[in-house]
Order: C-alpha cells, then sequence, then structure tokens
C-alpha cells in the first residue's frame, strides 16, 4: 500500500487469488481512510489518490514468473527460516543480477537467509512496523556482506515511501523489538512472581512512561505465540542470557491456546 502509494508500481504475491482479493480489499479499505484524513475537504482529489494508488498494484500467485521485473523484492511471509530460504533460493534464479532482495522479519537472522542466495551483497533487512500506513519508522539492516550501494538504496527506498529509516546490524530483534520483547518479559516476570497486578503494571507504564499500550495489552495485541516463538528463538541462540528465558506462564497461555485477541483471550478476555 505505501509502496503504490508513493508511485511504485507494486505486484503483490500470495498463495491464492482468494487471499489477494481479501488484501486488494484490505487496502482499498485502509487507503479510504487514509484519504478521509489526508483529503478530509477535497472528496474528489481523495477519490483519485485511491484510483491512482490501485493502478500501481497488481497481484499475481507466482512469484518466480513476475520478479524478472522487479527492482527490489520484500518478503513477509510466515516467520520461517527454512520456508523463508526455499522462496529467497528459488527466486534468486529467476531475478535480474540487479534486484535487491529484503526480509521484513522481525527476529530471525538476515544473514542466514542472504547465505540460501547468491547476492549476498544485494540482501538486507526491511522491518516496518505494524499498521505500516501509520507507523513512520522502517529498521534498514545491514549484514556483514551487505554492500554500501544496496544499504544506501534500502534507505532510499524507505525514505521515497514516506518512512523515517534507522540502521542496525544485522543483531537479534535488531532495535525495537531487542528492547521491546525482554520489556514485555519482564513485565510478565514481574507478575509471576506476585509483585504487582497486570492491571496495575499496564496503567503505571501507560501513565508513568507514557507508552500508549502497557506491556499485557501489547502481548494480547502482538499475540502470545508470535512472542513466545521469538523469545524461544532468541534463548536457543543464547541459552545463558536471563533477559531471554523463557516464561512457565507464558507457554501455559499458549499451550491452552490462549494467544490474546486473535482468540479473544490472553493475558485478558475479549468481547
Amino acid at each position: 500500500q505505501v509502496a503504490a502509494a508513493s508511485g511504485h508500481t507494486v505486484v503483490l504475491v500470495d498463495q491464492s487469488d482468494e487471499i489477494l482479493k481479501k488484501s486488494t480489499k484490505g487496502i482499498e479499505e485502509s487507503l479510504k481512510r487514509v484519504t478521509k484524513k489526508k483529503f478530509a475537504d477535497k472528496p474528489e482529489a481523495g477519490a483519485e489518490f485511491i484510483k491512482k494508488t490501485l493502478k500501481h498494484l497488481t497481484t499475481s500467485t507466482d512469484a518466480a514468473s513476475v520478479v524478472h521485473s522487479t527492482d527490489l523484492v520484500i518478503e513477509a511471509i510466515v516467520e520461517n527460516m527454512e520456508v523463508k530460504n526455499e522462496l529467497f533460493k528459488r527466486l534468486d534464479k529467476f531475478a535480474p543480477e540487479h534486484t535487491i532482495f529484503a526480509s521484513n522479519t522481525s527476529s530471525l537472522q538476515i544473514t542466514k537467509m542472504a547465505n540460501a542466495t547468491t547476492r549476498q551483497d544485494r540482501f538486507g533487512g526491511l522491518h516496518f512496523f505494524n499498521p505500516v500506513p501509520m507507523m513512520k519508522l522502517v529498521e534498514v539492516i545491514k549484514t556483514p556482506m551487505t554492500s554500501q550501494k544496496t544499504f544506501e538504496s534500502l534507505v532510499d527506498f524507505s525514505k521515497a515511501v514516506g518512512k523515517s529509516p534507522v540502521s542496525c546490524k544485522d543483531t537479534p530483534g535488531f532495535i525495537v523489538n531487542r528492547l521491546l520483547v525482554p520489556y514485555m518479559m519482564e513485565a510478565v516476570r514481574l507478575f509471576e512472581r506476585g509483585d504487582a497486578s497486570k492491571e496495575d503494571i499496564d496503567v503505571a507504564m501507560k501513565l508513568g512512561a507514557g507508552y500508549p499500550m502497557g506491556p499485557f495489552e501489547l502481548l494480547d495485541y502482538v499475540g502470545l505465540d508470535t512472542s513466545k516463538y521469538i523469545i524461544d528463538g532468541w534463548h536457543s541462540l543464547e541459552p545463558n542470557n536471563p533477559l531471554f528465558a523463557p516464561s512457565p506462564l507464558l507457554n501455559k497461555l499458549v499451550e491452552e491456546k490462549k494467544l490474546g485477541k486473535k482468540t479473544g483471550e490472553g493475558f485478558y478476555k475479549y468481547k
């Protein structure tokens, strides 16, 4: 959406036409919300903006057949290294030499993905934040093999789509999640020890630290399964790091399929 809205030609690839129809509809709805604010007193200009943006967007279920004419591939599939590497390996065969590959992963190593291809120097991380149309930040990740030219191209692209890029080495969680995930886990431990209630911890961080959400609200919003997946991955990389220690309570909730907002219950209940 943000790439198309900023005048880039975009091909959105997914597994089925059904998913793609749903995605396109979602983008249209999202654009309507954007234009309501952006063109509040000019509905004609808003309608024109939506039309123009959607013109830049086509869809496909076959990544290999469309990659031959792309300058940048951004992967945003399931957080599973093997599945990602399979995709990159396949696209590497079909993409032109100049094409840059980037992953939107939030927790996996970019270097390992780059090593699945023959373009380690044209490979980096572009980590956008949810919801992407609203959030200004993009983390641009440079591996030891990423060329300066590739890195600059990724920074320029981030600016071209209206985002503020920050740069980070290929370290677990990059900047934001490396600080945010241990913070959320510390909140769970504080609650597990019985030092404070989850409600009071949430209120304290909102009113005392100015955070828009408390850590338990945020965990429910992100998904407890996602948070557990990240912490388990980091724990296996650095088993002696106390910040990455698993939480019995988090594991129990995930086992009970209480995954947060998406299932109607996590640390809190949702209607």
